[in-house]
């Protein structure tokens, strides 16, 4: 027997989103795979389907729709006008080199007297300091324009203006009670703001603040833009989704020498490049420099002007990046050693696990313990603080990473009273703290943690867009799939559920028989499935069996031949299973795919659900006669109308149940209760 390792959440579907998908289908000229995705992801109203497959720049909002544009332009054209010192100040992560990168450019093109500054990770820490104001005003600086940082410095910024330097905040981060008295504040998320999209990176607020001062959209800065907005996990929707796909057009067909640069350092192919390609292989160089060294060396990459210089700046880089995962694997092994010495003392205190993860230690690098939070909360399932602690002043630096249900950015407010500094999102937050409060903190935390997750919440879940069979499998659906590119956050990757799919063939593969690859299928209609991680799975596996695999579609290209591949996700198979009579998950996947139905036609009902199931029609014919008879369905008038509140009642109290399942030879299953 193999379990699922998550809950599996098919998308819902009606005989009303049919209806919606036929018509988009029709209209927009798109397979019908396309239209029902579409459906599903909202898009279901033509002019929505349309900007969402072929928006482009006449898409972009105007930049004025922003609270404090206007303010913000005029303050830069004064200080280009009066050959004032403008300071580009930003941040140390992807998104705030990028911000900080197409600022370069921008005011390069404006011929601003200009330089630009971010902050040392270690030393200095997130966001303005009184320190770097200080410089700023030693060097001449009157104006200060902070890029994906600043909407919670109001001391800092209220020092700027005592020393006379006037701030432009430009940042995408979650607006404080206090917004700071800057001459000018540009965020999306700030109170009183119309513009119609809330999810830009900072990067993309900065894009704005080019596309209001160069009076169009600045299409040529779209690749900086792409990096930024994808490393920082910013959902590919609205804006961003065109942003990020001129990006990466650009860097397919004409990419600047620091992109054409990095991908020679990393080995990665521009023409062919995604957006999991920039997430997985350009945004983890860029963010090295920042947590190892700092972050300039990665602007002076993306705002290179020759070769040379690129090249020898990207070759550190990847250096950079090897040492990282170096530094990053270390951490990791001495993080969970930690998390097992306090599991196994509140075992022997007859107490629970904690709930949320908090650990810390004197020797982690800060600038990796962003990444060590995001494995452990992988490995474990429950939201993640790691924190870095200077031996000598006692003050704790820590990175948060949360699940589905808890707002870590929430959960950090209501601690307010313990932490120096923090700021972030609902999944991923930094803060500050003294060594001392650490105690208070992770109780705080857990206390909330309880008070706000219900049982399902501690269980990953697994989005199932799709029910699909192995004949449907096919490099066309593969091509079709492919016009909701670019995938990320907010437009994943469509993940398919085949359902009862037979096992032809199972082995192991890579160093240590590490990976899984199965064969889906019978005669010569056969799908490959490759399951990285799971290769000890294999001896539980029985050829000929079924198994239920939800995974990603892709393109196997081997030696010139081209075939689909899935990458699995996640699989369920038990060894006793008959397709001939379904198991109690199947009956309840059945029946919410009936309730989400509704009302309809009985005639074709049960050939219907078993195209989409896998099951056979008898199988589905069968099911559908027991939940008429425990009345969870009512049949009417040749229609089928899900009960919309049914009385709980076991199965096994259905006698169609118990003469099917004694026919079937399956005796030894157990009666379980349907809700």
């Amino acid at each position: 027997m193999i379990h699922r390792k998550t809950r599996w959440a098919v998308a819902p579907w009606n005989e009303t989103y049919e209806n919606k998908a036929g018509l988009l289908a029709s209209k927009l000229s798109v397979p019908p795979l396309v239209a029902r995705l579409l459906v599903q992801r909202g898009y279901d109203e033509m002019e929505a389907a349309e900007r969402f497959l072929r928006g482009g720049q006449e898409h972009f909002h105007d930049p004025y729709l922003l609270l404090g544009m206007r303010e913000a332009v005029d303050r830069i054209r004064s200080a280009v006008s009066n050959n004032e010192k403008i300071r580009i100040y930003g941040d140390y992560d992807a998104d705030g080199v990028s911000s900080t990168s197409l600022l370069v450019h921008l005011f390069r093109t404006l011929q601003c007297h200009f330089d630009y500054y971010i902050p040392h990770r270690a030393l200095e820490g997130y966001g303005l300091n009184r320190k770097a104001i200080e410089l700023a005003a030693g060097d001449g600086v009157k104006l200060i324009v902070t890029v994906d940082t600043g909407i919670s410095a109001f001391d800092e910024i209220a020092y700027a203006k005592e020393l006379g330097i006037d701030v432009v905040v430009t940042d995408h981060h979650e607006p404080p009670e206090q917004i700071p008295n800057a001459c000018a504040v540009v965020n999306p998320k700030q109170a009183g703001c119309g513009y119609p999209f809330k999810g830009l990176a900072g990067v993309g607020v900065a894009f704005k603040l080019a596309h209001a001062l160069l009076d169009r959209p600045p299409l040529e800065w779209t690749d900086i833009a792409s990096l930024g907005t994808i490393a920082d996990l910013m959902p590919l929707t609205d804006e961003n989704r065109i942003m990020v796909r001129y990006g990466l057009e650009r860097l397919q067909n004409d990419a600047r020498i620091g992109f054409r640069a990095l991908s020679e350092a990393g080995g990665m192919e521009l023409e062919a490049i995604t957006a999991t390609g920039v997430a997985f292989g350009m945004a983890p160089r860029i963010n090295a420099a920042g947590r190892l060294d700092h972050a300039k060396r990665a602007v002076e990459l993306l705002t290179a002007e020759n070769y040379d210089n690129a090249i020898l700046a990207a070759i550190g880089l990847d250096s950079l990046n090897k040492e990282r995962q170096r530094v990053v694997e270390s951490i990791v092994k001495e993080a969970e050693q930690l998390w097992r010495v306090k599991c196994e003392a509140a075992e022997a205190a007859g107490a629970e696990a904690p709930p949320v993860i908090v650990l810390a230690a004197e020797s982690w690098n800060v600038g990796v313990i962003g990444i060590v939070a995001s494995k452990l909360l992988e490995h474990n399932y429950k939201p993640v603080i790691i924190l870095g602690i200077d031996e000598q002043s006692g003050m704790c630096k820590g990175s948060a990473r949360s699940i589905d249900g808890f707002d870590i950015h929430a959960a950090l407010t209501a601690c307010n009273e313990l932490l120096e500094h923090y700021g972030g999102h609902q999944a991923a937050a930094g803060m500050s703290l003294h060594r001392d409060h650490l105690q208070n903190f992770e109780r705080r935390l857990g206390e909330l943690a309880i008070e706000w997750l219900s049982g399902d919440d501690w269980i990953p879940k697994t989005a199932v867009d799709l029910l699909c069979s192995v004949d449907e499998a096919t490099l066309e659906t593969i091509s079709e799939l492919s016009l909701l590119e670019p995938f990320g956050m907010g437009n994943p990757s469509p993940r398919l559920l085949f359902q009862g799919a037979e096992l032809a063939d199972k082995r192991t593969i890579g160093k240590d028989s590490k990976h899984l690859k199965l064969s889906l299928g019978s005669g010569r209609r056969l799908l490959d499935g490759i399951g990285f991680g799971m290769g000890m799975m294999a001896e539980k596996l029985q050829p000929g069996g079924k198994i239920d695999a939800i995974g990603e579609l892709s393109v196997n290209v081997w030696n010139g031949s081209r075939k689909p591949q899935l990458q699995l996700h996640d699989l369920h198979f038990d060894p006793e299973r008959d397709a001939s009579f379904p198991e109690r998950d199947h009956f309840g996947i059945i029946y919410q795919q009936l309730r989400k139905l509704g009302e309809a036609p009985v005639q074709g009902l049960a050939k219907r659900l078993s195209k989409q199931s896998g099951f056979t029609a008898g199988t589905i014919q069968l099911m559908l006669d027991i939940f008429a008879e425990l009345q969870f369905i009512t049949i009417n008038d040749g229609y089928m109308i899900a009960a919309a509140s049914p009385q709980k009642r076991d199965l096994s109290t259905s006698e169609k149940y118990r003469d099917a399942k004694q026919k079937s030879g399956q005796s030894h299953l157990s009666a379980q209760g349907m809700k």
